[in-house]
């Protein structure tokens, strides 16, 4: 089939998730001025440079105490930071509690039951225990097409790493195995690898 979005796709569920899929889940952690927590995950994320480490999350929607925007953005465009925490498979049902439209004056953190520890370079809060945690200082808020659609880009200033996901001197991401998001109401977790070595490496 053929389809052009703007007429539709004529299936009963949207298939543009499906097709760009398995996404990675940033787990996006801020606090607001008030010093409140927000956590919330995201699938549009993603890594986008080394030197320096820098991220991007995609925020494509609103919420009525937020104007327009949810949350996350809110609390960053005040604070100029946030956290990356990486969602294990063992993690899959507070990650999905925390995704609850709550009221911008309620922790997600609490509602959830999941325990916040604070982050060592900024002001704000991590996933206790999660694999690994980014604290971001963002760069840039880039609004894209559509009426809440905002790219948030962020320079990592400090990760850490929960010492059992280290095996052999490398991140093992088998050992916790990474939720990721497909389409619909689907997610997918790593089992396991295989290796490509690019040519001329």
């Amino acid at each position: 089939m053929f389809y052009r979005p703007a007429d539709g796709h004529g299936l009963p569920h949207n298939p543009f998730n499906a097709i760009v899929s398995p996404r990675p889940i940033g787990w996006i952690s801020t606090r607001d001025v008030q010093g409140r927590n927000n956590l919330a995950p995201y699938s549009f994320f993603n890594a986008v440079a080394y030197v320096p480490p820098q991220v991007m999350f995609a925020s494509t929607s609103s919420k009525p105490d937020r104007g327009d925007t949810k949350d996350s953005v809110a609390n960053i465009r005040e604070t100029g930071t946030f956290c990356v925490n990486i969602v294990e498979y063992g993690m899959r049902d507070v990650m999905n509690a925390s995704s609850a439209p709550l009221a911008k004056d309620q922790d997600e953190f609490d509602a959830a039951g999941i325990t916040p520890t604070e982050c060592t370079e900024i002001d704000c809060a991590r996933v206790t225990g999660a694999p690994a945690a980014l604290e971001c200082r963002m760069t840039q808020i880039i609004k894209v097409e559509g009426e809440a659609n905002f790219v948030v880009f962020g320079e990592v200033v400090g990760v850490h790493i929960r010492n059992d996901t280290i095996v052999d001197g490398r991140f093992d991401v088998t050992s916790f195995q990474p939720l990721s998001r497909l389409g619909y109401h689907d997610y997918a977790r790593v089992t396991e690898l295989f290796e490509l070595v690019r040519p001329g490496m």
